[in-house]
């Protein structure tokens, strides 16, 4: 089963998806898309993992997330991605990265693999549209990307202030 969080900064989603995570049952591997690039983010990172529960495995994936997801995947773990948006953006970065490839790796594999995944990202498109081209590309690229996984999930969620609203499924 596939699900996908959906919820703007501060929302309370990765709250819902690592409680979801916990219901599950389930081996929890974290897969941590993050990359401290300065002390701000540093902070981030390290208040996400003294929240979660320390038997969980933590594997930090800021690129390849495809991959990670086929070697971890089995039908007794529940992956959790946090987060998408993260990850988008180090591809879109990344000059080594192609992310069209990286983004249909993705899409080829998410619906196939076995056991559970949940899959957190920022949803960014429902202001006003950047002005700067890089800016418009991320928030773009970004509402493809949830529309393409959406169209895929058994599950779809949308967290405002913590309050969990089902998009899809039940």
């Amino acid at each position: 089963m596939f699900e996908l969080i959906l919820g703007g900064a501060r929302s309370g989603k990765s709250h819902f998806a690592e409680q979801r995570a916990l219901q599950s049952g389930l081996e929890v591997i974290y897969i941590a898309t993050a990359t401290a690039g300065d002390a701000e983010m540093a902070a981030r990172i390290a208040h996400h993992q003294q929240h979660r529960p320390t038997h969980w495995k933590t594997v930090e994936t800021p690129l390849y997330l495809a991959k990670t997801l086929q070697t971890y995947a089995h039908p007794q773990a529940c992956l959790l991605v946090d987060c998408l948006t993260l990850w988008l953006n180090n591809c879109l970065f990344d000059e080594a990265v192609c992310w069209e490839t990286q983004r249909q790796l993705l899409l080829a594999e998410i619906a196939q693999l076995p056991g559970r995944q949940i899959l957190v990202s920022n949803e960014v498109g429902q202001g006003i549209v950047p002005l700067g081209a890089v800016s418009r590309q991320f928030v773009d690229e970004s509402g493809r990307l949830h529309q393409a996984l959406a169209s895929l999930a058994d599950r779809v969620f949308f967290v405002v202030a913590g309050l969990p609203q089902v998009l899809k499924g039940t």
